[in-house]
């Protein structure tokens, strides 16, 4: 189930106002289909998530955090985290891109404006807010002028020795990989559901992931059986 937009901004707080016109798409469109919300076109799981255990491992026994969900407000990821006793910001990533892009997979995503535009609607928090992220999937769709902004800004907005989970497909031959929605059921477990398939902006290896990660202190890496990788970033 998800959450309405107004829900959204009460979770978030500080933007209810926000009334910024949203510039035409790469297309030429200011109207866009939602990308992540489409209904399943694929098959849907529960698994154990060692990163996901190691994400919350790191704020057990806390309580009060900031929390930034990039998937898109979930009514069970809001419960779950808001019930550990901590506030959580969302996003929903992949439509701010499609929004400001187009949902193309060839669009341009090196604009200088427009990439400034981006991290505004997607990550306009102050420096050292967050004491965690949970990015999923959502940044393999990043051409690397974007994705170079996107991580820089993901490392000002959230605390030192915060932590962050993002997902990566391991296999680099595929031409399009799937997409999901991650809901969490405890503390070591997701339900994995696939909402259709998408060209990646590019895959990576471990070796790519830690270059990628560079000015952060550790990256840990887990396989899992959809062939993804986990990635623990610590900031």
């Amino acid at each position: 189930m998800l959450l309405p937009g107004r829900l959204k901004n009460i979770l978030r707080g500080s933007r209810t106002g926000d009334e910024s016109p949203v510039p035409p798409a790469a297309n030429g469109s200011s109207h866009r289909v939602p990308v992540r919300r489409a209904a399943s076109q694929g098959s849907a799981s529960t698994r154990l998530s060692r990163g996901l255990e190691e994400f919350f491992a790191h704020i057990r026994g806390q309580s009060g955090l900031h929390i930034l969900d990039l998937g898109g407000a979930t009514q069970q990821n809001v419960t779950f985290i808001t019930n550990l006793g901590h506030r959580l910001c969302t996003e929903d990533f992949l439509q701010i891109l499609g929004d400001t892009f187009g949902e193309e997979d060839t669009v341009d995503q090196s604009n200088p404006g427009r990439i400034d535009y981006f991290l505004r609607q997607a990550l306009d928090y102050p420096e050292d807010h967050f004491d965690g992220v949970l990015v999923w999937d959502v940044v393999e769709y990043l051409e690397p002028p974007l994705l170079n902004a996107t991580i820089e800004r993901l490392r000002r907005i959230v605390r030192p020795r915060s932590y962050m989970l993002a997902f990566f497909h391991s296999d680099d031959k595929l031409q399009a990989v799937p997409f999901y929605t991650f809901r969490i059921q405890e503390m070591n477990t997701l339900h994995v559901s696939q909402e259709g398939a998408r060209r990646p902006a590019q895959l990576f290896n471990n070796r790519s992931l830690e270059k990628l990660f560079g000015q952060f202190a550790s990256v840990k890496f887990f396989l899992t059986r959809e062939r993804l990788r986990e990635v623990i970033v610590k900031v």
